[in-house]
């Protein structure tokens, strides 16, 4: 399982984005080969870097600055990126080091890009409103499959919570 996807194929699980509060957007050390997989492009400043990090994912996650940075400064510290002053910018390019790093790692760069482009899908229905009710969300599924445990060998309980479940769904489906 990737975090960020949890077990349903959705990104909520692991969803930081606007403000959730159930995992981070990218797994310890993908932000840093996210970054690497940019500068294979083409040299960047950091401000470039955050955007296109931004757009890949379809907008749901903002790289900070105080994520960027030190990734960067740490990745250039271990000769994987070169940085020099272009017009008042610091631009960072890969070097040979983090071409190869790029080349160690291409499986998880692939995998990383994969879901963060899924997030696209769920572009319209994240932001702090979202956010609010994902929480909700997250222990009504909790509950039911709590409730569907406990009632494994009972048809009958397990069909309750099946139409419970359908009723919410219409009900919820019926707001417009």
């Amino acid at each position: 399982m990737h975090r960020g996807w949890g077990h349903w194929g959705g990104p909520w699980s692991g969803w930081q984005g606007m403000g959730g509060r159930w995992g981070r957007f990218f797994a310890p050390g993908e932000l840093r080969l996210a970054l690497l997989s940019l500068l294979e492009d083409g040299p960047k400043h950091g401000y470039e870097l955050m955007k296109t990090l931004e757009s890949r994912t379809g907008g749901t996650y903002r790289a900070s600055a105080g994520a960027v940075y030190p990734t960067l400064q740490q990745m250039e510290d271990e000769g994987l990126v070169t940085s020099e002053q272009r017009d008042g910018k610091r631009v960072y390019q890969i070097t040979e080091a983090g071409k190869a790093e790029c080349a160690r790692n291409a499986e998880a760069i692939k995998q990383l890009w994969e879901r963060a482009g899924g997030w696209d899908d769920w572009r319209d229905f994240v932001g702090p409103h979202m956010a609010a009710m994902a929480g909700p969300a997250a222990h009504v599924m909790k509950a039911a499959v709590r409730a569907a445990a406990r009632s494994r060998d009972d048809p009958d309980k397990t069909a309750r919570i099946f139409t419970i479940l359908d009723q919410a769904r219409r009900d919820l489906d019926s707001i417009s």
